[in-house]
C-alpha cells in the first residue's frame, strides 16, 4: 500500500516520522456509457453554452460567480497566491475529548505509520492518546489542499482523521424538532428496556449492501447470456389503526424477549434437533414465551 504523504507527526517537541496510508477501498461498481447501437463508448465534449460549438482546452478558463451570470476570472497565479505555504509537518496543537466532537466533523479516515526510527515516539502517542479518550487536532497540506485533521487511536494503528472545517455543517438550530417535554416518564421507560433488549456488541460483517450482491448477481447472469429474475421480499404487515405509543412499545418488548429467548439456546439443544419441524419450531417459541 503505497503512501500518499510523508512528513512527521508532532506535539510538544516530540517529533514522529511518518507516513500516511490509505484506510478504506472503494466498493462501488462502474459503468460506461455506450451507445446502444453498437455498444461504443460515449464521449463528452466541452461545448459553449452560447455557440453550441466544442471548445479546446486552452481556451478554458476558471471563473467564480459572484453574482447570476456574472463571473470573475482566476488564473492559475492567482490560486499560487492564495496557497497556503506546504508543510511536512503535521502539528498537534490541540487535544480534544473525542465524546466531544460532533460525529459530523469527521470524513476519511487514513492509516498513520511510523517510519524507521520513529516506532517508539508513535507507540507512546498512541497509548497517552488511548489512555486519555482525546484526539489530536492538527492541520495537514495534501495534494496542495489544507485539511482539518485529527488523530484517533483503532487498535494499534494511529489513524489520521480528515476533518470538515465549522462552515461545512449546517446549524441543527435551523430545523423544527420536538421537544423532550412530549415524553411521558412510562414511555421513556419502555423506550429504554426496548433497546436494552435489542443491544448487541457491533458486528460491521453483519451489514451487508443487499442492492450491491443483487446487481452483482444480475450482471454475472447477463455474462453467461441468461436473465435473472429476483423476487423481491414480502413488505411486512403493517397496522393502520391508530394505536397509542405504550402499546406499541409493548409489542415490541415482546418481540425483543422472544428473540432474546433464541438467542439463549443451548448449543446442546439446538444439536439434538438439527433438523426441527415447523410444528417444533413454533412449539418452541410458545415455550420459551411462558418461560419468558
Amino acid at each position: 500500500m503505497a503512501s500518499i504523504w510523508k512528513g512527521s507527526l508532532s506535539f510538544g517537541l516530540v517529533n514522529i516520522p511518518v507516513e500516511v496510508r490509505t484506510a478504506i477501498q472503494g466498493d462501488h461498481i462502474s459503468f460506461r456509457m455506450l451507445h446502444e447501437d453498437d455498444l461504443s463508448p460515449i464521449k463528452y465534449e466541452r461545448v459553449s453554452a452560447s455557440t453550441g460549438e466544442p471548445v479546446p482546452w486552452n481556451e478554458i478558463v476558471k471563473g467564480y460567480e459572484y453574482d447570476k451570470g456574472k463571473f470573475v476570472i482566476i488564473t492559475d497565479e492567482d490560486f499560487k497566491t492564495a496557497a497556503v505555504e506546504s508543510s511536512k509537518s503535521l502539528e498537534i496543537v490541540d487535544f480534544v475529548k473525542e465524546s466531544e466532537i460532533d460525529p459530523r466533523y469527521f470524513e476519511t479516515p487514513y492509516f498513520l505509520v511510523p517510519s524507521k526510527g520513529g516506532e517508539k515516539a508513535y507507540a507512546l502517542l498512541r497509548e497517552a492518546i488511548r489512555k486519555t479518550g482525546s484526539v489530536g487536532i492538527g492541520k495537514i497540506i495534501i495534494r496542495q489542499k489544507q485539511h482539518l485533521a485529527g488523530i484517533k487511536v483503532v487498535g494499534n494503528t494511529l489513524v489520521l482523521e480528515i476533518m470538515r472545517f465549522a462552515n461545512e455543517l449546517i446549524d441543527t438550530d435551523t430545523l423544527h424538532l420536538p421537544d423532550a417535554s412530549l415524553v411521558r416518564p412510562q414511555e421513556l421507560q419502555m423506550a429504554e428496556q426496548l433497546v436494552n433488549s435489542l443491544a448487541e456488541p457491533f458486528d460491521p460483517t453483519k451489514y451487508t449492501d443487499e442492492y450491491r450482491a443483487n446487481l452483482m448477481r444480475v450482471i454475472h447472469a447477463k455474462m453467461k447470456g441468461k436473465k435473472l429474475t429476483l423476487k423481491p421480499e414480502p413488505e411486512p404487515e403493517r397496522d393502520t389503526q391508530v394505536i397509542d405509543l405504550m402499546t406499541r412499545l409493548r409489542e415490541s418488548l415482546d418481540q425483543g424477549k422472544k428473540r432474546g429467548s433464541v438467542r439463549a439456546t443451548t448449543p446442546m439443544a439446538a444439536a439434538s434437533e438439527r433438523k426441527p419441524s415447523r410444528t417444533k419450531t413454533k412449539s418452541a417459541k410458545r415455550t420459551g414465551r411462558r418461560s419468558a
